[in-house]
C-alpha cells in the first residue's frame, strides 16, 4: 500500500439513524455545515455529522473523529479501505468507513484516537490535524 496522507479533522462526529420514510432534518446540508453524509436505504435514512448537527429525533451514536485521506483519489485504485481496516484493526481500534467522489473517509471513536493516529503513522502514513 502506498503512503497516504490522512488528515483528522476537527470536532466530533455522530451516526444518526432515522426511520426510512423521514424526511432529511432541514438545514441539515446547508453550506457550512461541514462533513454531512447522507444514506437512505430500504431500511433506514442514515447521517453522518457534526455531532452538535445530530437529528434529536434520531438514534444517534456520537463520539467519533473523522479521519480523511486527502485527495482527489483515482478510482482504480484498490485496497485504501482494506488497508486502513487492517490497520486499525490490528491495533485494537473499531471504525466506520464512507467514501465519496474524492476520497474515502474512516470514522473512529474519540477514544481510540490516538491509537489510532499511532497505528496509521506506523504503517507509514502521514496523519496531521486539519485547520480549524
Amino acid at each position: 500500500m502506498k503512503r497516504l496522507a490522512i488528515d483528522v479533522q476537527q470536532g466530533e462526529y455522530a451516526v444518526a439513524r432515522l426511520e426510512p420514510d423521514a424526511a432529511v432534518p432541514e438545514g441539515l446540508l446547508a453550506p457550512g455545515n461541514g462533513f454531512v453524509s447522507v444514506t437512505r436505504t430500504a431500511g433506514e435514512l442514515s447521517v453522518i455529522c457534526p455531532a452538535a448537527l445530530a437529528p434529536g429525533d434520531a438514534k444517534v451514536e456520537a463520539g467519533w473523529r473523522l479521519l480523511t485521506v486527502r485527495g482527489p483519489l483515482e478510482f482504480t485504485l484498490t485496497g485504501i479501505i482494506a488497508a486502513l481496516a487492517s490497520e486499525l484493526a490490528a491495533a485494537g481500534v473499531a471504525l466506520f468507513t464512507l467514501s465519496t467522489f474524492d476520497t474515502d473517509h474512516v470514522l473512529v471513536k474519540q477514544s481510540d484516537l490516538t491509537r489510532a493516529e499511532a497505528a496509521l503513522r506506523a504503517a507509514g502514513h502521514e496523519v496531521t490535524q486539519a485547520a480549524a
